[in-house]
């Protein structure tokens, strides 16, 4: 067996109450390849944390060979005081490192290296990252979710490097397919414990079966033991005193140990509300087209949308993917071509950047707006606590701010505000950004049983075979084919990656294009979108409701008393003036912009 290049023991690891990490033993050799696993919440982060020397634990030690090097990729990596995006990869190698590599790696990224890194985009920096911690070939490679705002021309490049290296691997992705194609072992992070399998993960999910059905039957035979202990306890023959007290005391042991343990944490309940049918005939698109300048984004794209239907939108960052779907549920008029919906349409969003709620709201506040203890699921009210359990957040964090919630926690909450609104067709842009495992399978399971349609933008590969009927691909110069079937059945079918020409460019030539199509004078007539001339007519009917809503809750607290004889009403009302505000302030803001471009329009 290989010596260890990294090796913990005996770490234990808490944050205020429930120890986090208890007594884990994780060792790295070379040419390991192995997922770390785990529910959102577990410490996988952390743990990948202490095997980079980042972060100290309780107790327990680290040992790594001396000479061996390693490079951690975080989450949230630091580019401040780096002027471009090559001096950041740079300084991340060591003076015998060919720094070629850096801007070879950039370059093979889709960066300059000129880039500023305090303006980068989401992908730009997951990019300029990966370059940092690939750059000085090292000996042990920790990667904390790689995949995260990468297209999926980025993550299949990054899957085939990865291949080629000798370096040790230690990955922690909620990416199945990036995943099983990389490890060649598995270490499951659950209930603050390690175990570990020299097994990929394509074996992992019928393991973690076996021994969940395993502790279920053990704690089954625990239970019933102690039954017995109790029955002898009270109906027992009373002779033989010590031997009477040693059994007691083993009775006592068997208590300690049920109460002590941990069950596995259950899984998400995710049901979609849904309003009433939609017609059969969802959207139906002729030959529209929509260009940035010179750019064309969507070019001559035909499609018919029946209810049921699942589709997919796949593509590299900047292809026009948003656009597209924005063309097809009419929140954005095509330049050219024919365009309508069906009847009876009724569309939850979930948006790639999670809205912009407010960090300071609590938990609580975001689900339910402010506006009391219950949710509108559906149109019928739940209440709030009821509603978090099935998202799998505790009571205990009803009162939580936003601003430090973790990634898959944000990512549960998005679903949950999405998905309390009465739909029949459901547009889901990046829905599986950092959702664990267990999440993404009951998000499967309910999309499987949604009658309704779904629109899909993703880069999961597996979410997409498990999900969608059909897959929508760019093949270059605004040109889109829809192919059957999930996206390796697109890749059978089409005979290629994504990585196309015509296709290339990203979100940078999008801006440029985008840029010059506003200097450039407009030789279309500009109109409002179906979704502009909506909001233009509803806004006021909302803004005197709000303005309402302000008076109500300004009458009480205008009673000075108030704050000493009910402080709960009082931080209601406090906490909903400032809510009806700010949706207020947001709305009027909303509703000049429209007027003064509907002015703009008609005057043209």
């Amino acid at each position: 067996m290989a010596p260890p290049l990294i090796q913990l023991k005996d770490i234990s690891l808490t944050f205020g109450g429930t120890p986090l990490l208890k007594g884990v033993e994780l060792t790295v050799s070379q040419g390991d390849r192995l997922c770390l696993i785990g529910r959102n919440g577990s410490g996988k982060s952390t743990l990948l944390k202490i095997v980079a020397g980042t972060v100290e634990p309780d107790s327990g030690s680290r040992f790594v060979q001396p000479g061996a090097t390693v490079q951690y990729l975080s989450q949230e990596p630091d580019f401040s005081g780096y002027p471009t995006t090559l001096a950041y990869v740079e300084a991340g190698m060591a003076d015998g490192n060919d720094h070629y590599q850096a801007q070879y790696l950039l370059e093979q990224l889709g960066l300059t290296g000129q880039e500023d890194p305090q303006h980068l985009s989401g992908g730009e920096a997951r990019r300029t990252a990966i370059a940092r911690a690939l750059a000085p070939s090292p000996d042990i490679l920790l990667l904390d979710e790689p995949t995260n705002h990468l297209d999926l021309t980025t993550i299949e490049w990054l899957e085939g490097e990865l291949l080629s290296r000798r370096c040790a691997l230690v990955l922690i992705s909620h990416d199945r397919r990036f995943l099983g194609n990389l490890s060649r072992g598995t270490a499951w992070l659950d209930r603050g414990q390690i175990r570990q399998i020299d097994r990929g993960f394509n074996n992992f999910e019928e393991w973690r079966d076996e021994v969940l059905a395993e502790e279920e039957r053990d704690q089954h035979k625990l239970d019933r033991k102690i039954v017995d202990e109790e029955h002898w306890l009270r109906h027992g023959v009373s002779g033989r005193r010590k031997r009477n007290v040693k059994r007691l005391a083993g009775l006592h042991e068997l208590r300690a140990q049920r109460r002590d343990y941990r069950g596995a944490q259950g899984n998400a309940t995710l049901a979609a509300a849904e309003a009433d049918k939609s017609g059969k005939l969802v959207v139906e698109a002729k030959g529209i087209s929509r260009s940035y300048g010179d750019r064309k984004i969507v070019d001559e794209f035909s499609i018919r949308i029946q209810r049921g239907d699942r589709i997919g939108i796949v593509g590299p960052n900047g292809a026009g993917k948003t656009t597209l779907v924005n063309m097809l549920t009419g929140a954005e008029a095509p330049d050219s071509g024919s365009f309508r919906l069906g009847t009876n349409l009724e569309m939850a969003t979930l948006d790639q950047h999670r809205e912009s709620l407010n960090p300071k709201w609590s938990l609580a506040e975001a689900l339910t707006g402010g506006r009391g203890d219950h949710v509108m699921v559906g149109g019928k009210p739940k209440h709030v606590v009821s509603y978090m359990k099935d998202f799998l957040f505790a009571q205990e964090q009803m009162r939580t701010p936003l601003e430090v919630l973790s990634g898959g926690e944000r990512g549960r909450l998005m679903l949950a505000r999405a998905l309390a609104k009465p739909s029949n067709v459901l547009v889901l842009d990046e829905p599986t950004n950092d959702l664990d495992l267990e999440t993404l399978d009951v998000l499967e399971e309910m999309l499987s049983d949604y009658e309704g349609t779904v629109l899909l933008i993703s880069h999961d590969r597996d979410f997409l075979d498990r999900v969608v009927t059909s897959v929508i691909v760019p093949e270059g110069n605004g040109k889109w084919v829809e192919y059957a079937g999930g996206y390796t059945d697109m890749l059978a079918q089409r005979g290629a990656d994504l990585t196309r020409e015509g296709v290339k460019g990203g979100a940078e030539a999008v801006k440029a294009a985008k840029a010059e199509s506003v200097a450039a004078a407009p030789t279309a007539k500009k109109k409002l979108s179906f979704k502009d001339k909506h909001a233009l007519d509803t806004l006021p009917a909302t803004m005197a409701k709000l303005q309402d809503e302000i008076a109500k809750q300004q009458k009480l607290l205008d009673d000075p008393a108030l704050y000493t004889k009910d402080r709960k009403k009082f931080d209601a009302a406090s906490a909903a003036i400032a809510s009806a505000q700010q949706q207020l302030s947001e709305s009027e803001e909303r509703w000049l912009e429209l007027e003064m471009l509907r002015e703009e329009i008609e005057s043209a």
